[in-house]
């Protein structure tokens, strides 16, 4: 993707975003998005064919750096030097924390049951191998369980409680939920 195609990429999910804040997603019309982007129809189209493409585009653009396997020095964190799942979590926390604007809106509605679809996706991906089963408990069960805490976890930090630091609400967790 070339720089023009970035810039407009990026200015369609500004958009999104910020018209998320104030309707819910099934109200909201490609027409508003492209408006609020000022873009045409067919720019819009040549990058998105529908709004739950673009959608899933963003939860992607979104999870894929957040759930990178690279634990890496960042500009408000650095995690390059730990490597415990807790760790993980917490890093991904703080991408999380740092996206806020731009997830607050996918919680509205449908929308808010779309981006946790997706969001529990990929936590599947990172979970799979820490859960470590006790007894008799279904490997697939203790997995359904962890991930669903992490995401209503995250669900319930980003939608009011976002004073709380990465740290804390990893806390939270793990001393919520024996993994």
């Amino acid at each position: 993707m070339d720089r023009r195609q970035r810039k407009t990429r990026a200015a369609i999910f500004q958009a999104f975003t910020r018209l998320l804040e104030n309707k819910t997603y099934t109200a909201l019309t490609v027409q508003e998005i492209i408006d609020d982007a000022d873009i045409s129809r067919s720019t819009f189209y040549a990058h998105f064919e529908t709004k739950d493409e673009l959608l899933k585009a963003m939860c992607t653009d979104i999870f894929d750096h957040v759930f990178s396997d690279e634990l890496l020095s960042e500009e408000n964190h650095d995690f390059s030097q730990h490597s415990t799942f807790r760790d993980r979590i917490t890093h991904i926390l703080y991408h999380l924390h740092e996206k806020q604007q731009s997830i607050k809106g996918l919680f509205s509605g449908e929308c808010g049951e779309v981006f946790l679809r997706y969001l529990k996706e990929y936590l599947y991906y990172v979970f799979d191998e820490h859960i470590i089963v006790k007894d008799d408990i279904p490997h697939d069960y203790a997995m359904d369980i962890a991930v669903a805490a992490f995401a209503e976890t995250v669900r319930w930090w980003l939608k009011g409680h976002s004073d709380y630091t990465p740290e804390e609400i990893s806390r939270f967790y793990f001393e919520s939920v024996d993994i």
